[in-house]
């Protein structure tokens, strides 16, 4: 095991960007900057988790104590469609409309 992290991931003003559209967000050039810097130091201490030795540690669902049973993952009572598209913010006809967040060229699939 390295006794240092690796180094933080090169990030280009570009790939902020894309990141940035990818989550509908607008960010000036001085938060480029910023992210830029700190994502890059995110990823780089994935890297570091990445290499350590966890061989024989369970997995956790929580890092929390958890108290009493978890109900068990059965399917409950569904709310009628026409009540679901009343609480939606946009509609279109008997569907709920969201906004196209991934382009043709991104690999989202669709029609």
């Amino acid at each position: 095991m390295p006794d240092h992290p690796p180094p933080a991931p090169e990030l280009t003003a570009a790939d902020i960007r894309h990141i940035a559209r990818l989550a509908c967000l607008s960010p000036t050039d001085a938060q480029i900057a910023d992210y830029q810097t700190n994502l890059a130091a995110v990823l780089g201490y994935v890297g570091h988790l990445r290499t350590l030795d966890l061989a024989g540690v369970a997995p956790l669902a929580t890092p929390l104590p958890t108290t009493g049973p978890m109900d068990p993952d059965e399917p409950g009572q569904m709310l009628p469609p026409a009540t679901l598209l009343k609480m939606a913010p946009a509609t279109d006809g008997p569907f709920i409309a969201v906004p196209k967040v991934l382009g043709e060229s991104e690999g989202g699939g669709g029609a």
